[in-house]
């Protein structure tokens, strides 16, 4: 970590020590710890919507992390964001006010501070790439929301990004932290359903459509220029940014120009297990089929190289299909069937499956229980995460092939290592979003 003046763990014991017993409070820059494992990781949050908040809850709590600077385009929520880590550090130090946090309308200020060792970004997605390329070149460990961004070539830049500056890169695909999809991809791996070749995944709905909200009274507090950003211009509707502080899922993600729909949403963590369990996290499926009505919210199929089939049905979860079995996963639930019997039908039983099934031979992934804490410990180490910006451009770009699918109702061919379509299909154009001046790509 740099040399700056936030606290070390030794001296934050030592602050709330101090403060319990009623000491005066002094800390002295020059007995900080720089560069040692001790040393807390400073952190900046760039969006203070509701998942902003959620991801911030966690962090706050951490011993071996601070929050320094918060930032997002609306006053009222960046203010509110802000008060909240000032009020929890300064009750876990015991005293009657903290003033170690900043608010920021515009990420630059924020991301020019050599004190900010990392950053987490939960902005809409059409912001994703500046803000992940901006964050890698000022030398910032990133932790990003899913889905990754809104277009393959912005995938592969922000993917560039983080390998060319060294950077430690995690995307909020928590799923590949929780048991029952690790389970499940090490028991599709060693082969107790047999060999895959039809995948069912639901992911709750469907494609984004464009944009036709009608023009409402602008927020005061909110840069409505800032937040559309590199997106077009429109007039201001809170379904798009809701006034003030808010508890729920904005719709911006429901329209093409912010989002993918339920396809990108949901699509970023279940047809990132596809890929995991298959072990093509660097690679991708080679056909996409379009649905076979108009206008159809489910139906789209994409084939791999294997021959292996994933069709988006309606529901949430995945059913893996294999010559020996199948099974169904999805958060909080779990069941396995070998051959005609029902081995497991819930995630309680998950012991017992890989007491049964997977023993000191078994071929192991990537194992996290934890999926901020691994980004944490990551940062420290220098090693990869559970979901690097690798694993987060391949998935998104499926993601992105299932919604060409149903956007232009057409039959593609896909080549995943060079990452265009093939065989004359498909449209260039559509593997990037036109960007609004001055906003650029870099």
């Amino acid at each position: 970590m740099k040399a700056t003046p936030r606290l070390t763990r030794r001296q934050f014991l030592r602050v709330t020590s101090a403060a319990a017993a009623g000491a005066p409070l002094i800390l002295h820059s020059s007995s900080r710890a720089a560069d040692k494992p001790s040393d807390r990781i400073t952190l900046g949050f760039i969006g203070s919507g509701k998942q902003g908040r959620i991801l911030l809850n966690d962090f706050v709590k951490r011993p071996d992390v601070q929050v320094a600077a918060v930032c997002d385009v609306d006053w009222n929520r960046r203010e509110s964001l802000k008060k909240h880590v000032v009020e929890t550090y300064a009750k876990q130090t015991g005293q009657s006010s903290w003033t170690g946090c900043d608010a920021y309308g515009d990420f630059h200020e924020l991301l020019a501070r050599e004190d900010i060792d990392a950053v987490v970004i939960s902005t809409p997605d059409h912001w994703h790439a500046l803000h992940v390329i901006a964050a890698a070149a000022a030398d910032k460990d990133i932790y990003c929301e899913k889905p990754l961004c809104q277009s393959v070539r912005e995938a592969r830049a922000m993917a560039d990004a983080v390998r060319v500056n060294k950077r430690v890169f995690q995307m909020g695909s928590q799923q590949r932290s929780m048991r029952e999809f690790r389970t499940s991809v090490e028991l599709i791996r060693n082969g107790v359903i047999g060999r895959i070749n039809r995948i069912e995944v639901g992911v709750g709905g469907g494609p984004a459509v464009p944009c036709d909200l009608p023009r409402e009274a602008e927020e005061p507090g909110l840069n409505w220029n800032h937040w559309l950003g590199p997106a077009p211009w429109r007039p201001y509707n809170s379904t798009l940014s809701p006034r003030g502080v808010h508890d729920h899922y904005p719709a911006w993600r429901n329209y093409r120009e912010y989002g993918g729909g339920l396809v990108t949403d949901w699509g970023a963590h279940h047809f990132d297990i596809i890929q995991w369990a298959l072990d093509l996290d660097g690679s991708g499926p080679v056909e996409i089929f379009p649905a076979s009505e108009p206008n159809a919210q489910t139906g789209v199929r994409f084939v791999y190289a294997s021959g292996v089939e994933a069709v988006h049905v309606p529901g949430n979860g995945l059913t893996f299909h294999g010559s020996e079995g199948k099974l169904f996963v999805a958060r909080g639930k779990f069941e396995l069937t070998v051959g005609p019997d029902k081995k497991a039908d819930s995630p309680a039983k998950l012991d017992d499956i890989a007491a049964e099934y997977l023993t000191a031979s078994a071929k192991r992934v990537y194992h996290s229980g934890d999926q901020h804490g691994n980004w944490l410990e990551c940062i420290r180490s220098r090693k990869p995460t559970v979901a690097g910006a690798e694993v987060g451009a391949r998935t998104v770009t499926v993601c992105h092939l299932v919604n060409f699918a149903y956007y232009h109702g057409q039959r593609l061919k896909w080549n995943p290592e060079k990452e265009t379509f093939a065989d004359g299909t498909g449209d260039r154009k559509w593997l990037e979003v036109p960007y609004r001046d001055p906003w650029k790509l870099s």
